[in-house]
């Protein structure tokens, strides 16, 4: 029983770390981390893609058939991305992939930068090109007071 109740106090303790936004804080959030019109993306299909990845909560970890894991609001992969101390990783944003999973999103938008700027875009992520690409993205922002960039981006 005392065991039980330190694993519950622990994962509560993980968890203050956490959050889940809202999505136009994420919105304020991303545009003043430079993401509007970043490599011709808006923060529509930020929001778009981050909705789908997680549901806008950064502790949110996802493990793939083949070993890996994705990790946090933008599910970043420890194949490529992070280190998880568990599956051999590229680790391009040469960080832990517990960092993350906490409420502090700044390291997690600079490392989703370096996968945006690759060869695949916002293509890297499946559920970006299934809900997002090719989509009005306007409603993402409807109601968040901001001046942000229209869709524009075009693929080819």
């Amino acid at each position: 029983m005392q065991v039980s109740g330190t694993i519950v106090v622990i994962l509560m303790a993980a968890n203050v770390e956490a959050k889940i936004y809202e999505r136009c804080d994420l919105a304020k959030k991303l545009e003043a981390a430079g993401l509007n019109g970043f490599k011709g993306y808006t923060i529509g299909d930020w929001l778009c893609m981050a909705h789908y990845e997680s549901g806008f909560d950064t502790s949110f970890v996802n493990h793939n058939p083949d070993g890996s894991s994705e990790y946090g609001i933008f599910q970043l992969n420890s194949a490529w991305w992070c280190y998880n101390g568990v599956t051999p990783s590229e680790n391009l944003c040469h960080m832990d992939c517990h960092e993350l999973l906490n409420r502090h999103i700044l390291d997690d938008i600079m490392c989703a930068k370096k996968v945006v700027s690759s060869e695949s875009g916002m293509s890297a992520w499946d559920s970006w090109n299934q809900h997002c690409y090719g989509y009005d993205l306007s409603e993402w922002l409807r109601g968040c007071h901001m001046n942000a960039k229209p869709n524009k981006k075009i693929i080819s």
